[in-house]
């Protein structure tokens, strides 16, 4: 297992984090899994024992259970090598002030999770979305009380878009704040969205980058192909909407070429797509979620399958985004003067 350090900071984050989306399986979270704690354990262990030292969770997975899993099978004997993230924004109570990211709402959020978890501190602490009534100065002060109260160690976002960061890293910088290290985006092979913005932010600011759902839900398994139903026990068997295909014939072009380098190396294209996620130059760690320890066992073999340049390049060609204004514009007219940063983007397109 490889371990990269989480954005400008020096805590180390294996390049496989442990999801547990699938624990619990209360409410909308029942689509993803019903696990409970023994069969949790054992995927823990699982986890551990294969290097992973992160596992990520958030309170509104099946409304707090899955934390509270995380408590049973860690806490009290949770062991140093351990890192905890959680996330916090959605709505935990019927109270007006139980959504958001507000003082009020992340300082008691932040205090049920380390409750439910049983432990004293929280290793990332992460807006789980954006809060556009909140002032981030409000925001960003609160996740820095929780820094300096010793109750957060380090505090990331999620699902921000790229004037989102950029807003806050500046809040942060003119109130003297603790800053982001990190996002946790929506990053696959088939939904490459976060390259017009989000990682080029990340190259440019240093942040680290946690991607959830890498397989796209499950699509990019191998399990789902073209012109078949969705196979009994999948996320979209249960009627999983995330994420959205906008072009279903280049979705299973991306597939095709998975399983086409997946049958010639002999493995699954679920690491293939896993191993390439790993192999882009700003992610730190990808996000594996499932129900079985066949699942897990799978998914954490692509911290070791190393894909050839002619590999990536057939995935890079069957999945590649279009330059959309302005980088299109950027590509035609300012090549000469462009940063690492905007390169992360445009270089692909400059052949």
């Amino acid at each position: 297992m490889e371990y990269r350090l989480l954005g400008r900071s020096g805590l180390k984050v294996s390049t496989v984090t442990m999801g547990t989306m699938t624990f619990g399986g209360v409410g909308w979270a029942k689509k993803t899994g019903d696990l409970g704690v023994f069969e949790a354990k054992r995927l823990v262990d699982l986890c551990l024992d294969a290097g992973v030292n992160l596992i990520d969770t958030a309170d509104v997975y099946s409304d707090g259970v899955s934390e509270e899993i995380i408590g049973e099978i860690l806490g009290g004997k949770r062991k140093d090598s351990v890192l905890l993230a959680t996330k916090a924004r959605f709505r935990m109570g019927a109270g007006p002030n139980d959504a958001g990211s507000s003082r009020q709402h992340l300082i008691a959020a932040c205090e049920a999770s380390l409750k439910r978890m049983k432990t004293d501190v929280i290793d990332l602490y992460q807006l789980h979305e954006w809060d556009g009534q909140t002032p981030l100065e409000e925001t960003m002060e609160a996740l820095d009380t929780l820094v300096r109260d010793g109750k957060v160690r380090y505090i990331g976002c999620s699902n921000f878009s790229g004037w989102h960061i950029m807003k806050a890293l500046g809040v942060s910088e003119k109130d003297k704040r603790q800053r982001f290290v990190s996002q946790q985006i929506h990053y696959t092979l088939e939904a490459r969205d976060a390259e017009y913005e989000l990682l080029p932010i990340t190259v440019d600011q240093g942040l680290g980058v946690l991607v959830w759902s890498p397989l796209a839900g499950g699509l990019l398994s191998g399990k789902h192909r073209r012109n078949q139903a969705a196979p009994e026990g999948t996320r979209q068997f249960a009627g999983w909407t995330e994420p959205p295909i906008r072009d279903e014939n280049r979705l299973w072009n991306i597939v095709e070429t998975l399983v086409s380098i997946a049958g010639s190396r002999g493995v699954s294209a679920a690491q293939v797509a896993l191993a390439w996620l790993i192999g882009r130059k700003a992610v730190t760690s990808v996000v594996i979620g499932g129900r079985t320890e066949e699942q897990f066992k799978d998914n954490l073999a692509a911290a070791d399958l190393k894909l050839t340049s002619e590999e990536r390049k057939r995935l890079d060609d069957v999945s590649v985004p279009p330059l959309i204004y302005p980088y299109w514009h950027q590509r035609n007219t300012a090549r000469d003067r462009l940063s690492e940063a905007d390169l992360d983007l445009i270089a692909p397109h400059l052949t």
